[in-house]
């Protein structure tokens, strides 16, 4: 597979179907910011928590399948999009770390050690994502369970980024009104 092949030097790059769209469509915008969180969550592992890493590798899987589905205006039955089974394993996990941490009163100053600060920052950018396939699906066929994916994911992305914390003994703060 040739890493470069020139086809996109005019601004133009291919969707799934080879239709071909400006680089600073919507679609193509979500996806590659999409790109930019599965990068981030890369960053952070190995977090030196096994369980917390497990569930990392398996959300990065999950985001390729997301960038295949944005990039996919009309997917075929054999082609990957996400589930509600994914969205549910996101919940799972969530509630899994939440087990550990004690019950959220107040917003928390994203911040703590080296992994949690990364971990907030892939939610922050999670975030991004999640507006820029709003936007795209707006105006263009989405698929509502992605968005719904990267919905959850921002919230596991900040359960891990608590229980990495509380994990390392840094405690949160909280924003002073």
């Amino acid at each position: 597979m040739p890493i470069y092949t020139g086809r996109g030097d005019e601004g133009q790059t291919d969707l799934r179907n080879m239709d071909r769209v400006s680089k600073d469509s919507r679609r193509i915008e979500a996806y590659g910011t999409v790109d930019e969180v599965n990068a981030l969550v890369g960053r952070v592992r190995p977090t030196g928590y096994d369980d917390v890493d497990e569930m990392l590798r398996e959300v990065q899987n999950h985001l390729h399948v997301v960038q295949a589905d944005f990039a996919n205006p009309d997917p075929d039955e054999d082609d990957p999009v996400i589930e509600e089974a994914h969205v549910e394993q996101i919940e799972a996990y969530v509630d899994e770390a939440n087990e550990e941490l004690e019950p959220l009163e107040s917003f928390v100053l994203p911040s703590g050690s080296d992994q949690g600060s990364k971990l907030h920052h892939a939610r922050a950018v999670c975030r991004r994502a999640e507006r820029r396939a709003v936007s795209f699906a707006a105006e263009e066929p989405a698929n509502g369970a992605a968005i719904t994916y990267l919905n959850r994911l921002s919230d596991l992305l900040f359960t891990l980024a608590r229980l990495v914390n509380e994990r390392e003994g840094v405690p949160e703060e909280n924003p002073e009104y």
